[in-house]
């Protein structure tokens, strides 16, 4: 088989080496996670926490760093006011009887509103304060819908 081989190379020359330097991209500089701010309103600077009294602010510090996984997820986008009242009301039942830890409302931003305004936003975190088996809320992450969500740490 060898032999084959050289039979079918008989008479191959190798290719001359082109006179061409060779270029590498620069990289682009390293940026440091402490100057990447989290993303907040951009319209006031508020970020939307709560943690229910008796409970310690470190709740609130490990649900924003992503302590624990989300479980299950409620779109209100196309709703109005009241549909929104019962959806959130429904899911956070739901998700109750299912014992579920953590969950995410994704409210939107509210580019798609008149006025290009969030309006379920603001009418969210105050449902969330007063359901009882929250136990503490902040915006999400990035990642998970940002200012246009909510990620909800539920009573177990």
């Amino acid at each position: 088989m060898d032999s084959d081989f050289r039979k079918a190379l008989a008479g191959v020359v190798p290719l001359v080496k082109a006179h061409r330097a060779v270029r590498e991209r620069p990289r682009p500089a390293p940026l440091p996670r402490e100057t990447i701010a989290p993303e907040e309103d951009t319209e006031s600077g508020w970020q939307p926490t709560f943690v229910r009294p008796g409970y310690s602010p470190a709740l609130l510090r490990k649900l924003r760093r992503g302590r624990w996984v989300v479980e299950d997820s409620l779109d209100l986008h196309g709703m109005n006011r009241s549909e929104a009242a019962a959806a959130v009301r429904e899911f956070l039942h739901g998700c109750r009887a299912r014992r579920l830890g953590c969950v995410r409302i994704v409210h939107g931003k509210g580019l798609g509103s008149r006025n290009r305004e969030p309006v379920l936003k603001g009418k969210v975190y105050h449902w969330l304060k007063l359901r009882d088996e929250v136990l503490a809320f902040s915006q999400a992450p990035t990642a998970d819908g940002g200012a246009g969500a909510v990620l909800v740490l539920l009573r177990s």
